[in-house]
């Protein structure tokens, strides 16, 4: 199978369960669901290792004992971490509070300004996904862009920064207030010449994908919802294992799609059995 390459968060996520939906102004009781392994590039790259890809992650963490369960934890699940940088103080937890729903509310803290180093030698990647804002980020993608040999998939980004991508993904939330635009124009302008195709997730109604030629919409994979958390990044590790294995991109994105359903269906944020039992069915895992 590809080796594939995260830049993606990893973090000690704490799960507050609340009993009702959240309403300004209320009181709520809560149940604490207990620490569990979250984070962009463990949602995203435990799957892609399930699936038989070498998966590895460039993020950081701090040097304490969060810091090390996290590395842990993400080892233990197949992930390469020897390329997680550490920083000197606190990881702080991840709080994630979620509703009867299964809809959830991130509280996070402040991170510190995490900047990457040395380039990889690109021609070893099969494929780079892009989940964070790391100072550097942009140069990293344009230099696997320029080697010619890496496919690059892209979370679009938060603010207004460049995303240079084969492939960029976003929500129709993302977008939300920010494309004023035909969407294929408005992803060329953060990507850049090199991108191919643009798509666009809207929960149960699926997903569009919008290039050159025009556009195409993907129906989602009905799922009993129990927890959304890590839907968008399981979304993307199906579509980036259906891109490895050379399937078109309304492929993919069906993939994509069987992925997503999987991960809501579990009472968690990184994969779960679901997914697991479809890859041994599909002759993986």
């Amino acid at each position: 199978m590809a080796n594939i390459l995260l830049l993606a968060n990893i973090n000690c996520d704490r799960i507050l369960r609340l009993n009702k939906p959240l309403q300004s102004g209320c009181r709520y009781h809560y149940q604490d669901g207990g620490l569990r392994l979250g984070g962009g590039g463990a949602n995203t790259g435990i799957g892609l290792v399930w699936a038989q890809h070498n998966v590895s992650l460039v993020s950081e963490v701090g040097n304490d004992d969060i810091g090390d369960w996290i590395v842990a934890q993400a080892s233990t699940q197949g992930l390469d971490c020897r390329m997680v940088q550490r920083f000197e103080g606190n990881t702080c937890e991840m709080l994630l509070v979620m509703t009867p729903d299964g809809e959830r509310t991130i509280i996070r803290p402040e991170r510190p300004i995490f900047e990457l180093h040395h380039q990889p030698n690109w021609q070893h990647w099969q494929a780079f996904y892009i989940n964070t804002s790391a100072v550097g980020t942009e140069t990293w993608a344009q230099a696997a862009i320029n080697a010619g040999h890496t496919l690059v998939v892209a979370q679009l980004a938060k603010d207004e920064r460049s995303r240079p991508c084969h492939i960029l993904i976003a929500s129709i939330t993302d977008m939300q207030g920010r494309c004023l635009q035909h969407p294929w124009q408005f992803a060329k302008q953060i990507c850049g010449d090199k991108l191919q195709h643009f798509i666009v997730t809207d929960g149960e109604n699926g997903a569009t994908v919008y290039s050159a030629d025009g556009q195409q919409h993907v129906p989602a994979v009905p799922a009993k919802v129990v927890d959304t958390t890590g839907a968008g990044d399981n979304y993307a590790a199906g579509v980036i294992h259906g891109l490895c294995a050379n399937k078109s991109i309304t492929e993919a994105m069906e993939e994509g799609a069987r992925w997503a359903a999987l991960a809501v269906a579990t009472p968690s944020s990184v994969p779960g059995a679901g997914l697991q039992q479809y890859l041994i069915q599909q002759g993986l895992g």
